[in-house]
């Protein structure tokens, strides 16, 4: 009988180094990365078998990430947010199987760097208004959705959120009850599509351990940074995430 365990040290060496950036991006310390997550460990393994191996390593995570920023969430955005991911978690549950999965990795990317280029190209004045709430629900949606196709949830609610101008520990506060929401709601469609085998779900416990040590190394750095420097690197995170995801897309 084989050991139910990925043993391969290639994957280790692509897998290791994305966990530790999806925890320092779950501390809200250059969310942005935390895409590219999946992306790297598809060098390895499949995109389907790399989101189903990070579901138990995402959860740890998003619970320590609310621990550590318990009190200073927006619980009035957190109410217009998390109906909209959830639909977005539905929507991709019933076309999972239908989806070319580097096709919504392409649209993902595009989408954020055109995102980057009107912030860039066009930035935003000091009194200038908030985004329309039609098209936070459109982005929330869209976030939930291709959270679900490959844990890539953050460049599109990003794109909504952060003009709102929340202070960097506000933010990270509510991107981690937000996607703690979104990603419990991945575990019924995930199981229901048989992705949460036992050979998925054992290399998972192995990786476990590395989870604390990204959100630690996150939420240190996410408390001491000045608001511009932090959203400088949200940006970076976006940047490097939107080419990887749209050069994805074109393979």
């Amino acid at each position: 009988m084989n050991f139910p365990l990925i043993t391969d040290p290639y994957f280790y060496a692509v897998t290791i180094p994305a966990v530790l950036l999806l925890g320092v991006s779950k501390s809200g310390f250059g969310a942005g990365f935390g895409s590219l997550a999946v992306p790297m460990m598809a060098l390895a393994v499949t995109v389907p078998e790399a989101a189903a191996i990070l579901m138990p390593v995402l959860l740890l995570m998003d619970v320590m990430g609310m621990a550590a920023f318990r009190k200073d969430f927006d619980l009035k955005l957190l109410k217009f947010l998390i109906p909209f991911g959830v639909l977005g978690i539905v929507t991709g549950a019933l076309l999972f199987k239908v989806l070319n999965t580097n096709t919504v990795a392409g649209v993902v990317g595009a989408l954020t760097l055109l995102f980057l280029a009107q912030r860039l190209l066009f930035p935003p004045k000091a009194d200038s208004p908030p985004p329309p709430r039609w098209l936070g629900a459109l982005l929330t949606t869209t976030s939930g959705f291709t959270s679900f196709i490959a844990h890539a949830g953050g460049p599109p609610i990003s794109a909504y959120v952060i003009p709102l101008r929340l202070s960097p520990v506000k933010y990270t506060a509510t991107m981690a009850y937000f996607f703690f929401v979104v990603n419990l709601s991945k575990w019924i469609p995930y199981a229901w599509l048989g992705l949460l085998d036992t050979r998925n779900m054992a290399t998972s416990l192995v990786l476990l351990p590395l989870a604390p040590v990204g959100v630690w190394i996150g939420v240190r750095m996410a408390r001491r940074i000045r608001p511009v420097l932090f959203y400088r690197f949200l940006y970076a995170g976006m940047f490097l995430t939107g080419v990887k995801l749209l050069w994805d897309g074109f393979h």
